[in-house]
């Protein structure tokens, strides 16, 4: 028979679930991360943190063919992740905002300390 936890606390665990993201910020969230799960977003993520870039650019930086960029770069601008504006002739992308720098920047500095 399993014993009873004597550490649950009602009324700790409904002021803790308060502070939890309701579902559909969940689920906004995990679509974010599970974004993050290619390398090659991820790549573009890293180059475009330091500095705008058209498909072209990173297609020759990542040595990968511009479908693979593009596909990349529609994911990663669906999340709100990247942003593209006109410049001329070419369409630039750049990091949405600082959230997403942080969240990367963060992100590489987690998993460096573990090595």
């Amino acid at each position: 028979m399993q014993e009873k936890c004597d550490r649950v606390n009602p009324e700790k665990i409904e002021t803790l679930m308060q502070k939890v993201p309701d579902s559909e910020n969940i689920t906004r969230m995990s679509a974010v991360f599970q974004a993050l799960q290619s390398d090659t977003r991820l790549k573009i993520l890293f180059l475009l943190r330091q500095k705008e870039m058209c498909v072209c650019e990173l297609e020759q930086a990542l040595e990968v063919t511009q479908s693979a960029v593009s596909h990349g770069l529609r994911t990663l601008r669906q999340l709100d992740l990247v942003r593209v504006r006109r410049e001329g002739k070419f369409t630039v992308y750049y990091i949405a905002d600082e959230h997403v720098r942080t969240l990367i920047e963060m992100c590489l500095e987690h998993v460096e300390e573990k090595t």
